[in-house]
């Protein structure tokens, strides 16, 4: 069983979706197809040269 937590792109609620037996992938309060992987909130650091 793989779990994967998305973000609605139209209501903005997060989605745990079973991606093994889900042949579409909808948000299932709005029925939107586009669906976001929430990013970490990570601060990166970057070398200036």
């Amino acid at each position: 069983m793989v779990m994967a937590v998305y973000r609605c792109a139209k209501c903005g609620k997060e989605v745990e979706l079973d991606l093994e037996n889900t042949r579409e992938v909808r948000c299932p309060y709005c029925s939107s197809k586009i669906l976001y992987k929430p990013r970490p909130k990570v601060a990166r650091r970057v070398k200036a040269i």
